[in-house]
């Protein structure tokens, strides 16, 4: 089955399409969810949440790239989750993320993927979802301050201290490696 076939059938609310379609992405998706979560509980929560805006919205899709809508919704979906349970941004002394070691050029090649993952998965919830979401998604800063409802200043400034953040936790992990 295609996906353009997958689509139209779930677009004709067919059982067998809707689970292909779900068969087909939900590793994906879930892995977005997984980074703007706390806990493989509450990702699962934003991702089925998700999965039932996805076939509910199905008629809106209007061409292009069909993963791309499905990804804008996770990655929303799981924003709005984040408003609604979470006090926006934790407060993290400042003076802590930008008083930083230089970082050897070679310092995240040493380290696997799922240690950059969990290392990422550490920062404050604010520095983590503006990262993801310029780092990992791609979107600008406009878009970001647009979608959190907040300036894009903030953005910036969110993004510089989660770099940051991020490479003094990088430079942890290496010296008590060595």
């Amino acid at each position: 089955m295609t996906e353009k076939e997958i689509i139209q059938g779930c677009l004709e609310n067919k059982a067998s399409a809707q689970e292909k379609l779900y068969e087909l992405y939900s590793r994906r998706m879930m892995a977005v969810c997984l980074r703007y979560t706390r806990s493989r509980v509450e990702a699962e929560d934003v991702f089925h949440e998700a999965f039932v805006k996805v076939f509910k919205n199905m008629h809106t899709w209007q061409g292009g790239s069909f993963e791309g809508w499905m990804r804008r919704i996770f990655v929303n979906t799981s924003i709005n989750h984040y408003h609604q349970n979470r006090k926006f941004f934790d407060h993290v002394d400042s003076s802590y993320a930008e008083s930083t070691l230089s970082t050897p050029d070679n310092a995240i090649a040493m380290l696997s993927n799922q240690e950059l993952l969990e290392l990422i998965d550490r920062l404050p919830d604010g520095y983590k979802l503006v990262f993801n979401l310029y780092v990992v998604e791609g979107y600008n800063h406009l878009e970001i301050a647009e979608m959190l409802g907040i300036a894009e200043g903030s953005s910036k400034s969110q993004l510089s201290k989660a770099k940051a953040y991020l490479k003094k936790l990088i430079e942890s992990r290496l010296i008590s490696a060595a």
